[in-house]
C-alpha cells in the first residue's frame, strides 16, 4: 500500500509555523516591526555599532536582529527600537475575517 502525503496550505508562513491564530498575529506584527527597523538601518547606511549606539542596545543585539532573529525580540523592545531611531508606529485594526 502506498503512503500518501497530507498538503496543507495556509494564508501566510506565520499560521504555518504557529500553534495558535494568536501566535500568528504576534509573529506577523514583529516581523514587520523587526523589518521597518532594519530597513531603516539599512536606509541610513549605520553600521552595526552605529545602529546601536542610535537604539540604545549593544552591536549584538543589532546583529540579531539585522539576522532575523525574531524569538529575541518582543513587540515592546521592537516599538522601543523604533522610537529610539525616530520613527513612530501606526497602528490599523480590522475584525478579523
Amino acid at each position: 500500500m502506498k503512503a500518501t502525503k497530507s498538503i496543507s496550505t495556509f494564508k501566510n508562513v506565520w499560521d504555518a509555523i504557529a500553534d495558535t491564530p494568536e501566535e500568528a498575529q504576534n509573529l506577523k506584527a514583529r516581523s514587520t516591526l523587526m523589518l521597518a527597523v532594519t530597513q531603516h538601518i539599512q536606509k541610513e547606511n549605520l553600521t552595526q555599532a552605529q545602529a546601536a549606539k542610535l537604539l540604545g542596545v549593544t552591536q549584538p543585539r543589532v546583529s540579531d536582529l539585522m539576522r532575523g532573529k525574531i524569538d529575541l525580540f518582543s513587540v515592546d523592545t521592537l516599538i522601543q527600537l523604533l522610537y529610539s531611531a525616530g520613527l513612530q508606529v501606526e497602528m490599523k485594526l480590522r475584525k478579523v475575517a
